[in-house]
């Protein structure tokens, strides 16, 4: 378990908000309750200053904003004030889930660390970001990767620069496509983490769906990351690799059914009673196929195998068939042994 990321809980699932709110506060208000209500445990954002991590020549991944003139300048529309994080800090305490975010400058570190962030998201573009790593090394705090721009390579370099032993360090597999299409998604590389980084694993999903979660768990991660929108954000930057709020509650309940059911082994080498009772019940027995009289001999027509279990099952026929009656028995009754004469 990763200190102060799963926070004594099974898994930990985050609700990546990101630039959902479009720089404005009232709506990261608005995405804090939804998550909160879907029942996400942590609620993740990006902590921007322009000045500190961009220039003007920045490219565009998409130019999807038309307000902005540079990237640099949809940066700077994106910061929050110290007030503001501290406001959205204290809103996250208040809904009952944890605050997260990923700096993007040494500056947005120390900012963060002001606030009271309690663990570290990187995200993909900063791994290979040395200056960060190093920064977040000092604080002590959990640091969890996202590796969708890194190799395994990559990220042996990372985790040392980060310093964290195994429990205070996680890396999630993180396809950077938006959409994620299945094939992209990369469920093998979990197992690669974990057997390479003796670490938490879990993924960082782009797939606008809850499906790489479920799967995940079943292999399992313990960490689920996932964008959220609003449901009328239709042209966001990430609207089309999110989920909505119902999504979400379901990727939570699932992940949750799948986590509990991986920490409870069924032992199929034995009934329960629970079990042995159904199988009395949907079970069958070997019965009288119609009216017969004490000192019948018995042949394969006289006998019937018909629900409810708990008598003689169908292999007990050879033994019975050519044994003689000792009791007469109505059509449907049950046939026990101790009916029958011992065998000549």
């Amino acid at each position: 378990m990763v200190d102060g990321v799963l926070l004594g809980r099974d898994h930990l699932v985050i609700a990546e908000v990101a630039q959902a709110h479009d720089g404005e506060i009232a709506v990261v208000h608005e995405l804090i309750d939804a998550a909160a209500r879907a029942g996400a445990h942590a609620v993740k954002f990006q902590t921007h200053i322009a000045d500190e991590e961009s220039t003007a020549r920045e490219p565009w991944r998409v130019k999807f904003s038309t307000r902005d003139s540079s990237r640099k300048e949809y940066w700077r529309r994106m910061e929050f004030s110290a007030a503001q994080w501290r406001e959205i800090k204290a809103h996250c305490v208040s809904a009952g889930v944890e605050f997260i975010s990923s700096p993007f400058s040494p500056a947005a570190v120390e900012l963060l660390l002001e606030v009271g962030v309690r663990v570290w998201k990187i995200a993909s573009g900063e791994v290979s970001n040395s200056q960060i790593l190093g920064c977040v090394r000092e604080s002590g705090l959990p640091v969890i990767l996202s590796s969708g721009l890194s190799t395994l390579d990559d990220l042996d370099v990372a985790v040392r620069e980060v310093g964290r032993k195994s429990a205070q360090l996680a890396v999630l597999q993180c396809a950077t496509q938006y959409p994620t299409p299945a094939g992209e998604v990369g469920l093998n590389v979990l197992g690669q983490i974990r057997s390479r980084f003796d670490c938490v694993v879990g993924i960082s999903d782009h797939s606008a769906t809850p499906y790489p979660s479920f799967a995940s768990a079943a292999l399992g991660a313990q960490i689920f990351e996932t964008h959220l929108r609003l449901d009328d954000d239709h042209t966001g930057p990430d609207a089309s690799s999110s989920l909505t709020e119902t999504q979400l509650s379901e990727l939570v309940r699932g992940v949750a059914f799948i986590r509990q059911s991986l920490a409870s082994p069924v032992d199929k080498t034995t009934l329960s009673d629970h079990q042995v009772h159904l199988r009395s019940v949907f079970g069958r027995s070997l019965v009288a196929s119609r009216d017969l009289r004490a000192g019948d001999l018995l042949s394969e027509a006289d006998l019937a195998y018909k629900k409810p279990g708990g008598g003689l099952m169908f292999g007990a026929s050879e033994e019975v068939i050519g044994r003689r009656l000792r009791r007469s028995l109505m059509k449907d009754e049950v046939l026990r042994l101790d009916d029958l004469e011992e065998p000549r």
